[in-house]
C-alpha cells in the first residue's frame, strides 16, 4: 500500500455570524466543514459529493489552505500543512493546484492570459525570467487545446469553456501532484462538459495528479472516479469505490441523492422517489445523526448518539447505526 499523498482528519471550518434577537446581539458559528475525515493516494480521483451547502467547496478551500481550517490535521506529502508557513508553505503549494467553478470570476481580467498560466512559475521560482514564464504559459495554453497568441488576450475575449482552459492550465503550471476541481463543469454548457472531463483526463495519464473533484452531478463522478465521499452537513457520512456506492449505497442520504439524479426509465422514477426537505441549518452543534429528520429509517437511537465513520467491509466505510435498512 501506497503512501497517502492527502490525509484529513477532524477538519473543520467554522465561521462566526451575529443576529439580533430582540435587544440582543446573538454571535454562532456556522459549521461549515465539522469533522472530515479523508485520505487520497496519489495518482487517484477522488470525489467529494453533497447537496448544495454541505460544505464540499469549503472543505476543498480548507485542505489547501486558501482559508484557513478552524482545527483538525491535513497532512500532504508527508508534511502538516497546518503547521507550516512561509517558504514552507509555498514549495507545499508549488505541489497543489485548484480548478474553480466559475472560471470568469477566477481569472484576473486586468491580466493578459499568458500572465495569469505564467503567475504561478514566477511565484514559484520555476521561471528563470519573465520571457521564460511567458514560452511555458504559451506551451500549457497548447496543452489544453488552446494556441500560443491566445498568451497575448484577455479573459473577456474567450468562452466559458475557453476560460476554464485557461483556469486548467494555471492548475497543472507547476506539475501538481495534487490538483482539487470545485464543480470545474457545472457553470459550462453542456456541449462543452464532456471535452473537458475528457481534457482532465488527458492531463492526468500525462502528468499524473490526482484529483479530488467536488461536484452534485452524480453522472460524472460514476464515470471519472475511482473513490466517492458522501457529505452531509460538513461530515462524510459514506465512501467507497465508485462501483460499490453506486450499486449498493449504505447511507439513506446516499440513496436519496442516487434517486434525484434524472432517469430515461419511467418506472424507475415512480420507484425510488428523490430527497425531500431542505438541509438543515449548520449553525448550531448537532445531537444525534444530522440526516435523522430527513430520513425514512431514523430511529431512537439516531437522536442520541451521533454515528462514526467506521469501516464495514474493504474500503468501505459509512457513518450510520443502521446501514442498509
Amino acid at each position: 500500500m501506497l503512501e497517502p499523498l492527502l490525509t484529513v482528519r477532524g477538519l473543520t471550518k467554522h465561521f462566526p455570524v451575529s443576529r439580533r434577537v430582540g435587544l440582543r446581539i446573538v454571535r454562532e458559528s456556522v459549521r461549515a466543514v465539522d469533522g472530515l475525515d479523508l485520505e487520497m493516494q496519489p495518482g487517484e480521483t477522488v470525489g467529494l459529493v453533497g447537496e448544495s451547502g454541505c460544505g464540499k467547496s469549503t472543505a476543498g478551500r480548507a485542505i489547501l489552505r486558501l482559508i484557513e481550517p478552524t482545527g483538525g490535521a491535513v497532512r500532504f506529502n508527508g508534511a502538516d500543512l497546518a503547521h507550516v508557513s512561509g517558504a514552507e508553505l509555498r514549495r507545499l503549494r508549488s505541489a497543489m493546484g485548484m480548478v474553480f467553478q466559475d472560471p470568469m470570476s477566477a481569472l484576473n481580467p486586468r491580466m493578459s492570459i499568458g500572465d495569469i498560466v505564467g503567475e504561478p512559475l514566477r511565484v514559484h521560482g520555476l521561471a528563470k525570467s519573465n520571457a521564460d514564464a511567458l514560452a511555458r504559459a504559451r506551451e500549457l495554453l497548447v496543452r489544453v487545446g488552446l494556441r500560443t497568441e491566445h498568451a497575448s488576450r484577455y479573459p473577456h475575449e474567450f468562452s466559458g469553456g475557453q476560460r476554464q482552459r485557461i483556469g486548467i492550465a494555471r492548475a497543472i503550471a507547476t506539475e501538481p501532484s495534487l490538483v482539487i476541481l470545485d464543480e470545474p463543469i457545472s457553470a459550462l454548457d453542456v456541449s462543452i462538459r464532456a471535452q473537458i472531463l475528457n481534457l482532465l483526463t488527458d492531463i492526468q495519464e500525462q502528468l499524473g495528479p490526482a484529483y479530488l473533484l467536488i461536484a452534485h452531478d452524480l453522472s460524472v463522478v460514476r464515470h471519472a472516479c475511482s473513490r466517492v465521499a458522501v457529505m452531509y452537513l460538513g461530515v462524510i457520512v459514506e465512501e467507497g469505490t465508485s462501483e460499490a456506492l453506486f450499486q449498493a449505497p449504505l447511507h439513506p442520504y446516499t440513496r436519496a441523492l442516487l434517486a434525484s439524479v434524472p432517469t430515461p426509465d419511467p418506472a424507475r422514477r415512480r420507484a425510488r422517489a428523490p430527497l425531500e426537505g431542505d438541509v438543515p441549518t449548520s449553525v448550531a452543534a448537532m445531537r444525534g445523526c444530522r440526516f435523522r429528520a430527513r430520513s425514512p429509517a431514523a430511529r431512537g437511537r439516531c437522536a442520541e448518539e451521533e454515528p462514526a465513520l467506521v469501516q464495514i467491509e474493504t474500503a468501505r466505510k459509512v457513518a450510520c447505526h443502521y446501514p442498509g435498512a
